[in-house]
């Protein structure tokens, strides 16, 4: 059973300076639908958080680093706001507040410093001891997954568990590939495909699949992390370990995301200022 989410979230966020100067890029903020229907405004980090607990997860792992402590302490409980905001007749804001709380509270929450920025591989294997032998999700501090009642998260549980996978993830169809990691496979189903080849970042693109950063993985994965050199930064990419296991014939697999489905992501101001336009977009699917 998939009880288990890592949720990297160490990196330092250059490409946002100077906003992400003192602040983790996980923790800017956004607009989203409140408890109450109405208009509110929420750390990214947050909404993934709650989408995760919406989908049923109750056991989260964050692996952080150094100047992330705001993240440490905006998933800690706060009892001067709860003693605050009723005196002040803010009932509205208590109630979101109350609601995250209550999430937090029915989580077992971890967080794990990575002592250096080493990679998205490297943090995730920071995790080991968390995840043990189980399989888990890996999911991205800083991507989400637009998608009507989480209907993409339990597709790619079913496909992992449905077809004894080692590794399952969302892939888009993107105008310009060469920004993230690329795919190509044979099909096997709907929007489903048995990947056979992988690279991050490729100059000549040889499909227009993007992988999305949310994964399953099976256990096998800190295996190939293990296999894996580092990087010409020093980093240990999860985009090489994919590579390994497709390479070891480890059953890989990708999931399309569907017509009305999109990934967002504040990696860049680019993107950030994208998410901050599509107010009515997010406001719908959150």
């Amino acid at each position: 059973m998939l009880r288990k989410v890592v949720i990297p979230a160490a990196g330092l966020g250059t490409r946002l300076l100077p906003a992400t100067k003192e602040q983790p890029k996980e923790m800017l903020p956004v607009f989203a639908r409140g408890v109450d229907g109405g208009l509110c405004v929420k750390p990214f980090l947050q909404v993934v958080f709650e989408k995760l607990h919406e989908a049923g997860f109750r056991s989260f792992c964050f692996v952080v680093g150094r100047g992330k402590r705001s993240i440490e302490d905006h998933f800690t409980l706060d009892g001067g706001f709860s003693h605050r905001l009723p005196r002040e007749n803010k009932a509205a804001l208590m109630r979101e507040l109350s609601a995250f709380y209550d999430k937090i509270t029915k989580s077992h929450i971890v967080f794990l410093n990575q002592p250096e920025p080493r990679g998205f591989g490297n943090a995730v294997f920071y995790a080991k001891g968390f995840t043990g032998n189980e399989p888990f999700l890996v999911h991205a501090g800083d991507d989400l997954i637009l998608s009507e009642d989480n209907h993409c998260m339990r597709r790619l549980v079913e496909v992992f568990e449905s077809f004894g996978a080692d590794a399952v993830f969302h892939v888009q169809r993107v105008g310009d590939p060469r920004n993230y990691g690329v795919v190509a496979g044979e099909r096997v189903g709907d929007n489903l495909y048995r990947v056979k080849r992988m690279e991050e970042k490729p100059l000549s693109p040889f499909s227009n699949l993007a992988a999305v950063a949310v994964y399953v993985f099976s256990p096998r994965l800190y295996d190939a992390l293990e296999e894996v050199h580092v990087d010409v930064n020093g980093e240990v990419q999860l985009t090489d370990a994919i590579k390994w296991m497709i390479d070891e014939d480890y059953g890989v697999y990708a999931l399309e995301l569907g017509g009305q489905e999109r990934r967002i992501d504040i990696g860049t101001p680019e993107s950030y200022w994208q998410v901050l336009k599509t107010v009515r977009e997010w406001w719908l699917c959150l």
